[in-house]
């Protein structure tokens, strides 16, 4: 699902018409759960505190059994008070896997920008390079879900945590599906929902790391950026997170 509302930007006349993107999201499901999901998406988009869509667009496509399977990250949540502690919080973790200063300051950028990507952006760990072919429509993840019984487990332990929403579990899906990818050194996220303050880092080796206060409340900022080897095949990165259809499976292990 795909809502977004048209809207005519005063400050950039030459643009004319903008497309402002409300909200989003994707799972992969079994038949029976399509029309509930349709449902619970469609109040999601007319719900969203980003404001009402004008347009809503439901994608459905039907594929095979043939699944890359993946394990759900390790979640661990960090201390953080303030968005200034956040963004060093930020810059140690990164600094630590070898990402260098002025692809930090790339990513930045674009998250902390008033103009919201669609996607996410492809930034080179070394030279800050964007590789990504569209930079304003950035790299879309797409095929992505989990299974039935390991929704269960999963819904329980973050029940546990007080944390069992729907924009957690989605999150943690997402970024294991990228974390996977041997040319993938880490994602760092932004949620441009303006009542959200928690993004995430997540890498193979240390998982998915919340991080609370990352922005100011009401600040609609955000975005998503993953951080790549500069020798990566760029080509076949995109092609394993926009069309490989991937089933995230519980990790008995992180329990």
């Amino acid at each position: 699902m795909r809502a977004s509302r048209l809207l005519n930007d005063l400050q950039d006349k030459k643009e004319g018409l903008k497309e402002l993107h409300i909200s989003g999201a994707e799972g992969i499901y079994e038949e029976e759960e399509i029309n509930s999901t349709i449902n619970s998406y469609l109040k999601r988009a007319i719900s969203h505190s980003r404001g009402k869509p004008d347009k809503i667009f439901f994608t459905l496509e039907k594929i095979g059994d043939d699944l890359t399977k993946v394990p759900v990250l390790p979640l661990t949540t960090l201390e953080s008070s303030s968005p200034a502690q956040a963004r060093r919080l930020i810059i140690e973790r990164l600094s630590q896997l070898g990402i260098s200063e002025s692809a930090i300051h790339v990513a930045f950028e674009i998250l902390y920008s008033s103009d919201v990507m669609r996607g996410a952006a492809l930034i080179g760990m070394t030279t800050g390079r964007r590789f990504e072919p569209d930079k304003s429509r950035g790299i879309r993840v797409s095929r992505l879900g989990i299974d039935k019984k390991s929704r269960k487990k999963l819904n329980n332990k973050l029940a546990r945590l007080g944390i069992n929403t729907d924009r957690v579990k989605e999150a943690l899906i997402l970024a294991s599906k990228v974390a996977y990818h041997e040319d993938i050194v880490a994602e760092l996220c932004i949620s441009d929902d303006p009542e959200y303050t928690i993004g995430y880092i997540a890498t193979s080796g240390n998982g998915y790391l919340r991080i609370p206060n990352i922005k100011v409340h009401g600040n609609m900022n955000g975005g998503r950026v993953f951080f790549i080897r500069e020798e990566s095949n760029v080509s076949s990165l995109i092609e394993y997170l926009e069309k490989i259809p991937v089933l995230v499976h519980f990790n008995p292990s992180i329990d």
